[in-house]
């Protein structure tokens, strides 16, 4: 996993990954987005619905803890060993919006996380133990956290879904 010096590298990391990742969107149809291939594990819309949730999980986290509320990771409904029943909630949610509107959520949502992480304090973003929600058994900062809810998905999604393209947009 790769590490960052500064808040301002991991947002510039973010906001690249992400700006390459939706970039491959513009060619996919409204009415093909739901469309499954035994190739690659999510559709378009599926994708999309993943990043949204992630994104507005890890900034409630933060936001209920700033609130006094007790934060369950990752969700109250579902543990960590259930997040296929969680991701299957996601993509339900999602079902009945554009690719476009998807996307317009997505991209207020890496502005938001962006300008969070540019408002945390080093200590808060490169030291484990700084945040009740990020303190597990790993120990995480919270700068990994962001990485595997933002660039790493953005990175690892980018290749799929220009597999579905170049089998599906033939």
């Amino acid at each position: 996993m790769r590490n960052y010096t500064s808040s301002s590298e991991l947002v510039d990391a973010i906001n690249l990954s992400y700006k390459k990742f939706i970039q491959e969107f513009a060619e996919v149809p409204e009415t093909l987005k739901n469309k499954r291939i035994d190739l690659v594990d999510k559709t378009p819309a599926e994708m999309l619905a993943y990043q949204i949730e992630w994104l507005t999980l890890l900034l409630s986290w933060d936001s209920q803890e700033r609130a006094g509320i007790n934060v369950q990771t990752p969700t109250p409904e579902y543990k960590w060993n259930e997040l296929g029943k969680l991701y299957q909630d996601f993509y339900r949610q999602y079902v009945d919006l554009t690719l476009k509107e998807q996307i317009v959520k997505l991209s207020k949502l890496v502005a938001q996380l962006s300008e969070w992480v540019k408002n945390l304090d080093e200590k808060e973003l490169f030291e484990a133990g700084q945040k009740k929600w990020a303190t597990t058994k790993a120990m995480w900062p919270v700068w990994k956290w962001v990485h595997i809810n933002s660039v790493a998905p953005f990175t690892n999604f980018r290749p799929k879904i220009r597999k579905w393209k170049k089998n599906v947009l033939v």
